[in-house]
């Protein structure tokens, strides 16, 4: 698990050291920029959103270089072109087009970054080239299953069944529609669908069932105070923030090229989105209910040893679709699988902070650190079972290697995998 300390000077010094250490990089500079131009949407959005966005960046980079394989391919570059404005183009290019309203300041942002390149040719085949790749990647995206919403009204109020929580609108569980959302990298949604979820009689059942009505409950006397923190932490921070601001840390302390660092976030984003879609087609193919369903029905589940409790409230607010496996850890396992591949699985420093939570600060040294956190922040705050976890976290990795293993590999240079000897 981080490293926890109540320091907001530290805290503040954490939200400013990423932007500094991209200031000399576009492709990190404008990773930072797409997750503030996205940060109202909610994490599944987003988690699109980022992966449009980097992909842009790493077809437009990746045009110039050929480093690596395409990832459309149909995007033609002079070698001259510069690749610091093919990136700064490009994400402006995916951003300005589905934030609109953000357009003045996206616009402001791309000036900036282009002064800093020397003017003339190479720059304007970069931008060029920048501006082609936003607009195949929008092209490409343009109906690939995310609108328009769809939603799930239980059936029956069968023991096991997912019921309403909540934070459900009306129409009932939501995101329905992003089982079936293309993919970035894998083939389909259910390629890594989870095996079934415990037997609600069984002793693994009970087990996770007893975990989580201990130490989930808003009144809980058995949260230590640096659970309750990662629990509000990771309910206030996304999965995109998260593993990008890791990333960026690791990538910038580790020197890492321009192309490398295009490919880098490209993979990432890409495996975080398609473990969200694979777990959401896992969720509504199973359609769990949740522990704050459950515990309150535990005299009445046919499970002798799971004892109800009328009265039980998880520590953070429940989202509005089935409970296994998680979202969370499904996104954290592709993540880290990515990121353990790129960089190597420890000796980093990596710091977390979110602005609604300033006093809390997350160290780390391993990704798995993260993932460890992010487990137990849902637990800890009640929505999930210590099984829903494990297997969100399986699905995400198996997505996250599928991802790096099958995309954007490379074709020429010294290699950017992590060398375990290094």
């Amino acid at each position: 698990m981080g490293t926890r300390m109540i320091r907001p000077a530290a805290a503040l010094a954490a939200l400013l050291a990423t932007p500094a250490l991209s200031a000399t990089d576009p492709v990190l500079e404008w990773n930072s920029i797409m997750m503030t131009t996205t940060a109202t949407q909610n994490p599944f959005f987003q988690a699109r959103f980022a992966a449009i966005t980097q992909l842009a960046v790493f077809e437009a980079v990746n045009s110039v270089t050929g480093d690596y394989e395409p990832y459309l391919g149909t995007i033609a570059a002079q070698r001259t072109a510069s690749t610091a404005a093919a990136a700064v183009a490009a994400a402006h290019g995916v951003l300005r087009n589905y934030f609109p309203g953000g357009a003045a300041t996206l616009d402001s942002a791309r000036a900036n970054s282009l002064a800093a390149i020397p003017d003339g040719a190479a720059k304007q085949e970069g931008v060029a080239v920048g501006e082609a790749a936003a607009a195949a990647m929008i092209a490409l995206r343009a109906s690939d299953g995310s609108a328009p919403p769809e939603f799930h009204l239980p059936a029956s109020t069968a023991v096991g069944e997912w019921q309403l929580t909540p934070s459900c609108p009306p129409a009932g569980g939501v995101l329905v529609q992003w089982r079936n959302l293309q993919p970035f990298g894998v083939e389909t949604t259910d390629q890594f669908r989870s095996n079934r979820p415990p037997v609600i009689t069984s002793g693994r059942y009970t087990e996770d069932y007893d975990e989580v009505k201990r130490v989930g409950g808003v009144m809980s006397q058995s949260r230590p105070q640096d659970r309750a923190d990662v629990a509000r932490f990771y309910a206030a921070a996304f999965t995109v923030p998260v593993w990008n601001t890791a990333a960026a840390q690791v990538a910038a302390a580790q020197g890492r090229s321009l192309s490398e660092n295009a490919r880098a976030f490209a993979l990432l984003n890409a495996a975080i989105s398609d473990g969200l879609a694979s777990v959401m087609e896992t969720k509504y193919f199973y359609n769990y209910w949740r522990p704050e369903t459950a515990i309150r029905a535990g005299d009445t589940d046919g499970n002798a040893r799971t004892q109800s409790d009328l009265d039980f409230m998880p520590f953070v607010l429940t989202p509005c679709f089935p409970s296994y496996p998680s979202a969370h850890g499904a996104a954290a396992g592709a993540a880290r699988e990515v990121l353990e591949r790129l960089y190597g699985p420890s000796h980093h420093f990596i710091q977390l902070t979110t602005p609604t939570l300033p006093a809390v600060v997350l160290q780390y040294s391993a990704f798995k650190q993260i993932a460890d956190d992010i487990d137990d922040a849902r637990v800890f705050g009640g929505i999930h079972y210590r099984f829903d976890q494990e297997a969100g976290g399986q699905l995400g990795r198996r997505v996250g290697a599928y991802v790096y293993t099958h995309t954007l590999r490379r074709l020429r240079g010294d290699s950017d995998e992590w060398d375990p000897k290094d």
